[in-house]
């Protein structure tokens, strides 16, 4: 039997009854013949308890010392679960990011892996033991700890697989699967059962929460095949692998919406050679990101730009767009943070012709404005009001059978 990676996030390990679940899950495999790595997350609440108690003891807390605190967390997680697995009747050894050789560079809070040494983890494995391993940790060449951010844990999953050469990597969660729609929203969402890396890149960067950007990129970068399943259930969930030319792909595979945007616009700027850069650069060095942009044919030599970024950035975004502008006697700034994104994904549009068209004449039929509109091979997106967000995600839904109770073109 292969080797199988499995990452386990808070809710899933939030107390010590569902630890023995994930013990017992663990052990299930291991009695199947496989190896097992296992990666685990903070217990539920724990990592947000810790940046409260960080914040309380200093109001601006160094990133070093805050990643020593953080890290705790999952040390108390690997602990609990390679002990129940012990009484359970299954050789276990916990071991830490450091312990683990998970290297990182040293930007504390935020750092990126950029190496695993594999030795001390096959010894393990080949001892017989499960090996428990805290996510979301490493440490830098200075010996020092580092967190890698939110969602780390998924991340050191698919670092892990990949070093060790995983047959796959299952990250267990609160959900059974990737869904054509936030199954809140559309009462007949229905459970995916093969994504592409593309396909779920694109729905984890649009609002599908589901799995970490960063781990689906490693998992896409070094063919790691993903399984998304529940703690709570069985089921087969939703495999995420290489696209696979020999199988006919559906044409749309989900419907993705976001209501964290903000929409600005600069009017009338002298429409010249680097206006985009001036403009754009100052965002760029404080660290704002810049998505959707759509510049309008000059008249007279003035044009408008429009351009989207985070919500969270809108208000220190407009400060830097005014005073950017003065010196470009730009007319003024204006912005609009009550504004929504959905997009349709589907590898199979490279293919098929009419899905933009289409999408439009749904929204327009439930009398939803368009204000921008990108695309790439595989997506299409729009900006409309924040308000019409959940009914343009439905529609959508519906106008293409993505539903339960039909079949995808």
């Amino acid at each position: 039997m292969g080797l199988l990676v499995q990452k386990y996030g808070g809710t899933s390990v939030g107390d010590l009854d569902r630890i023995e679940g994930v013990a017992r899950r663990v052990g299930a495999a291991r009695s199947a013949g496989h190896d097992v790595v296992v990666v685990v997350s903070a217990m539920s609440g724990e990592t947000n308890r810790l940046v409260d108690l960080g914040h309380a003891a200093n109001p601006r807390p160094a990133r070093r010392e805050m990643d020593v605190l953080l890290a705790t967390g999952e040390q108390v997680t690997i602990a609990l679960l390679a002990l129940t697995l012990q009484r359970l009747g299954f050789a276990a050894r916990s071991f830490t990011g450091f312990q683990a050789r998970i290297r990182t560079d040293s930007a504390h809070t935020r750092a990126r892996i950029i190496d695993i040494d594999r030795e001390r983890i096959h010894r393990a494995l080949d001892g017989g033991e499960v090996v428990v391993v805290a996510g979301f940790q490493g440490i830098n060449d200075a010996g020092d700890i580092t967190t890698l951010g939110r969602g780390g844990s998924d991340t050191t999953a698919v670092a892990l697989a990949a070093a060790l050469d995983a047959s796959e990597c299952e990250i267990y969660t609160d959900v059974d699967g990737v869904y054509t729609a936030d199954p809140r929203v559309v009462l007949d969402a229905r459970r995916l059962d093969r994504l592409t890396f593309e396909e779920m890149l694109e729905l984890a960067g649009l609002g599908a929460k589901v799995l970490q950007i960063r781990a689906v990129e490693f998992a896409s970068k070094y063919r790691v095949p993903l399984r998304v399943r529940s703690s709570f259930e069985e089921g087969p969930g939703t495999l995420i692998t290489a696209e696979d030319e020999t199988m006919e792909q559906p044409v749309i595979s989900g419907v993705a919406a976001t209501r964290n945007q903000a929409k600005l616009t600069v009017r009338k700027v002298p429409d010249r050679p680097g206006l985009a850069s001036r403009i754009l650069g100052p965002l760029a060095e404080a660290d704002i990101e810049v998505d959707m942009i759509v510049q309008n044919i000059s008249e007279e030599g003035l044009t408008d730009m429009t351009f989207t970024v985070n919500r969270d950035d809108y208000e220190a975004a407009i400060e830097l767009l005014q005073t950017c502008v003065a010196g470009m006697e730009a007319c003024e700034v204006v912005g609009d943070n009550r504004i929504a994104k959905i997009s349709l994904v589907g590898v199979g549009m490279r293919s098929h012709s009419g899905i933009a068209s289409h999408m439009f004449h749904t929204l327009a039929e439930e009398s939803i404005n368009i204000q921008m509109i990108s695309t790439s091979e595989i997506k299409i997106s729009v900006v409309v009001e924040e308000k019409y967000m959940e009914l343009g995600v439905r529609a959508l839904h519906a106008a293409f059978g993505l539903g339960e109770s039909t079949s995808m073109e």
